[in-house]
């Protein structure tokens, strides 16, 4: 598991007086006014930043870091992604996961079968759909409903699932 998860990407300055726009990775925007610091990722390190202001505008979140007050301050942090340690990540409810804690999970059928790994987290608008690959099937896409999504098992790194039909040829 990771120690540090993303929760946005920098897309552009924002004004003159060293805002950011920032399009959210996380499903719950508002959770950058909790947030005190993040950490951006400059590509060749981490480097801590203090928020000092957060607004939203359309899908974006502005922020504002404490000590940069210019333009030409945050103009090369320009398509950086932003960070949050494990510790000041949000509180997930019974049956929540990070993304990238399920990433790489071993997928077994409800008849005990390994069907593969998950490989990747896609975000629809009623449900989150699992991309599972192995030899059996090939790539099979499952929605993440409790009727596909039996258990998950984080400390085994396993999840079963069932196969509604037509989910797999």
């Amino acid at each position: 598991m990771d120690d540090i998860l993303q929760v946005g990407a920098i897309t552009q300055t924002h004004g003159v007086r060293g805002e950011v726009k920032v399009f959210p990775t996380t499903d719950d925007p508002k959770r950058f006014k909790k947030l005190k610091k993040v950490l951006l990722d400059t590509g060749k390190e981490f480097i801590e930043l203090e928020i000092e202001s957060v607004k939203f505008f359309k899908q974006f979140v502005i922020l504002k870091f404490k000590g940069i007050d210019n333009i030409n301050d945050v103009e090369m942090y320009k398509k950086k992604n932003l960070y949050v340690t494990r510790e000041n990540a949000v509180r997930l409810a019974k049956d929540e996961y990070f993304i990238a804690d399920l990433i790489g999970l071993e997928v077994f059928e409800d008849d005990g079968s390994k069907m593969g790994e998950l490989k990747d987290v896609l975000i629809t608008g009623a449900n989150d759909v699992y991309v599972v690959d192995g030899t059996k099937y090939g790539e099979v896409l499952i929605p993440a409903i409790k009727d596909c999504i039996l258990k998950v098992d984080m400390e085994e790194r396993r999840m079963e699932v069932h196969l509604l039909p037509g989910l797999v040829d």
